[in-house]
């Protein structure tokens, strides 16, 4: 089984993933979380690239295809060896970040950024991504932190940005679940496992 987590920063997805994780180990299942761009020596480089590079300009299309080629490492390096093992791994981000960002806030086309991710991770996708959706107001107000360079593109690329990943599940529903991320933790956390309980069964 593959699950990822997406949705605008400030929703609570680290929180989420982490409890959701330790519910599936509880259930008897050996976890592998990842992070995208990250988990492999080579997507931590384009991560740091992309999110704390404030120097070097990265036009859209360029941004795209580093996120691409950090996907294509973690893909052959973590996922696709994890689940042949019959782990089950759980992404913080997955492609549905290329067609939020890039696309609909970006203004890339859409069906050019699933056909160029397919190309990246060679047709593997999550059996089921959770979108967490709030409020763009209440999302900021959790970030209180200093902001990566992704994250300080403003109030109308975020606004584009949520648009975008509510677009896409209901584009796709069956692989795209939104999860009401305003209310307390384990609330969410109780619509996150319910949503996946038609793929997850107790060992």
């Amino acid at each position: 089984m593959f699950f990822s987590f997406d949705g605008i920063d400030g929703v609570g997805k680290s929180t989420q993933l982490d409890l959701f994780s330790e519910w599936l180990r509880t259930a008897g299942h050996k976890v592998v979380s990842c992070r995208d761009p990250g988990s492999t020596e080579l997507g931590e480089s384009i991560r740091g690239i992309l999110l704390n590079d404030f120097q070097t300009p990265i036009c859209r299309p360029s941004e795209m295809l580093l996120y691409m080629a950090a996907r294509a490492q973690m893909v052959e390096q973590v996922i696709r060896p994890a689940l042949a093992a019959g782990q089950v791994v759980v992404s913080d981000r997955f492609l549905l970040a290329n067609v939020a960002y890039q696309g609909y806030a970006g203004g890339m086309d859409v069906d050019t950024l699933w056909s160029v991710g397919q190309v990246a991770t060679g047709g593997l996708e999550p059996d089921l991504t959770f979108v967490l959706d709030m409020p763009l107001d209440k999302a900021a107000a959790r970030m209180q932190r200093e902001l990566d360079r992704m994250e300080l593109q403003g109030d109308r690329f975020r606004e584009l940005l949520r648009a975008g990943y509510l677009a896409e599940a209901a584009r796709r529903p069956e692989k795209i679940a939104v999860i009401d991320a305003s209310g307390p933790v384990p609330e969410v956390q109780n619509q996150i496992r319910q949503a996946a309980s038609r793929f997850v069964k107790p060992l």
